[in-house]
């Protein structure tokens, strides 16, 4: 299943260019085009899905978050650490609406309770 206007999808399928960092079966993985760390990775399925609860199938899921540690692995995060983050609906902004995962590491990085998270927070002066 695919979306032909979804950018991840034109990856997925080889028709868009990208910096690959791993692929399989199941999934591409590739370097953000606008890093906000020196490690800054998406792991797409390359299927399309809206989202994690986009009836996502448990062997997909897999395959997204087993992808995971390969690609911290040959990004040199998988000692040092990284962060993984999955947005879902408007509200956490993703920027393309297809299920993927970031992975974020390459130095320290803020708790995410240190960070001003606007004024819908719980802790918004």
């Amino acid at each position: 299943m695919q979306d032909e206007n979804c950018i991840f999808c034109q990856i997925a399928q080889g028709k868009a260019p990208t910096s690959k960092v791993y692929e399989n079966d199941y999934v591409i993985a590739f370097d953000d085009l606008h890093p906000l760390m020196p490690v800054h990775t998406l792991i797409i399925p390359k299927d399309h899905y809206r989202n994690i609860i986009d009836d996502v199938p448990a062997e997909v899921l897999g395959q997204v978050f087993a992808a995971v540690k390969e690609v911290a692995r040959i990004k040199g995060v998988d000692e040092s650490g990284f962060r993984i983050l999955v947005n879902t609906g408007k509200d956490a902004s993703p920027t393309v609406p297809h299920f993927h995962v970031h992975i974020l590491g390459g130095g320290p990085m803020p708790r995410p309770n240190d960070q001003d998270w606007g004024p819908a927070a719980s802790n918004a002066q």
